[in-house]
């Protein structure tokens, strides 16, 4: 069953659209969230699960650094193990270019009070075992940053949220979004109308559908990734780092008794293709064989593919509609929106609320893209 009237309803239920749905029903709102699926169904389940601070863009930084003391926090607010394991992210450069931009992006990191900080080829060597130090030429460690486990921050969010009030209802597909007058009145579902004057799109890969509703344009485009889990692995070092092979893409990091291990491909097209095939494996095995090759003999046990929600200069789309009064968005995050999932929490509900949100993302907003104001994110994986 759904309400008559919602005051807020939030559409999309991976960590993004719970986070949001959290914290507004933690300030009292009354808040309805709409995931067509399951929770974390989306791009959320196919996560790889890092949480991190290192990037090289303030508001991402900033992002992230309150982000990872949310997790930290967790299983006091809003409640629940994650299994957080900070045994920090390792970049591995082999670009002359890549590590001045890296130490760049350090000095501005501290400045927030991340503690990264840039190592020797012998010290990531040291870190992560599994590397050998062919072609390197530096790399960026911070001990801070992890990974967790993204199903379980999905439902700590949302039994929190349904703790403060919220309505959270699964397998319920938004149909239209019904403006008047340049002003929202209800949301249409398989299910029926909600009445409501503020919708919040945390709809991910599918956002641009859902903006197309209210005639609002998010330039967002779902670009599949694949990633294989190992047979266990012998002797897997405790506090191995997320370590990422940054001029490949090519990462790996524990999973339970193997590794979880990933890579970009760059003849990917964008799409809704959630299939996994071969077609990447070949460059996986070259990175590996050249930066790893201890892992090469290492078995698969199992793999999936899931969608990033890509925008043009790879930063996340967050704003609220120029067109559609109280039409919201959270979304684009080009592959690190679990991470800023908590913060991004609160930066909706303050923006739902017309508080100053905790972090300034004003240059986020979808609108930047009609002029010259992109800002493009150096620490894409």
């Amino acid at each position: 069953m759904l309400p008559h009237r919602a005051e807020v309803v939030v559409i999309g239920g991976g960590v993004v659209g719970v986070s949001t749905a959290f914290h507004l029903a933690e300030a009292g709102v009354d808040v309805l969230l709409l995931e067509r699926d399951e929770l974390g169904a989306g791009s959320t389940s196919k996560a790889a699960g890092g949480v991190r601070a290192q990037f090289s863009d303030p508001v991402n930084i900033e992002l992230g650094q309150r982000s990872l003391r949310a997790f930290e926090d967790f299983a006091r607010r809003p409640g629940g193990e994650i299994d957080l394991k900070q045994h920090g992210y390792l970049f591995l450069l082999s670009d002359h270019a890549d590590v001045a931009a890296f130490e760049r992006g350090v000095r501005l990191q501290n400045e927030f009070g991340v503690p990264s900080r840039m190592l020797t080829v012998r010290e990531a060597c040291e870190l992560s075992p599994y590397v050998v130090p062919d072609g390197l030429r530096a790399a960026a460690f911070s001990p801070t940053d992890g990974h967790c486990t993204p199903e379980a921050v999905v439902q700590g969010y949302a039994q929190g949220a349904r703790h403060h009030g919220a309505l959270v209802r699964r397998n319920c597909p938004v149909t239209g979004i019904e403006v008047s007058r340049g002003e929202i009145t209800a949301v249409h579902t398989d299910f029926g109308s909600v009445e409501t004057s503020t919708v919040v799109c945390a709809a991910g890969a599918w956002s641009a559908a859902v903006g197309e509703f209210a005639g609002v344009e998010l330039p967002v485009r779902p670009l599949r990734r694949q990633i294989l889990v190992t047979e266990p692995v012998p002797d897997l070092p405790p506090r191995l780092p997320f370590t990422i092979d940054f001029g490949t893409s090519f990462y790996f990091h524990d999973e339970g008794p193997g590794l979880l291990i990933g890579m970009s491909d760059p003849d990917e097209e964008y799409g809704f293709r959630l299939n996994t095939d071969d077609r990447w494996l070949g460059r996986l095995a070259d990175a590996v064989a050249r930066r790893a090759p201890r892992l090469a003999d290492i078995g698969v046990a199992h793999g999936w593919a899931g969608l990033y929600e890509m925008t043009p200069d790879h930063n996340a789309l967050i704003g609220e509609a120029a067109g559609a009064s109280r039409f919201l968005y959270a979304t684009g995050f080009s592959g690190h929106g679990f991470l800023q999932g908590p913060a991004i929490g609160e930066v909706m509900r303050d923006l739902v609320l017309g508080r100053r949100p905790v972090v300034d993302v004003s240059g986020l907003d979808a609108r930047r893209f009609a002029g010259a104001d992109v800002r493009p994110e150096h620490n894409c994986v």
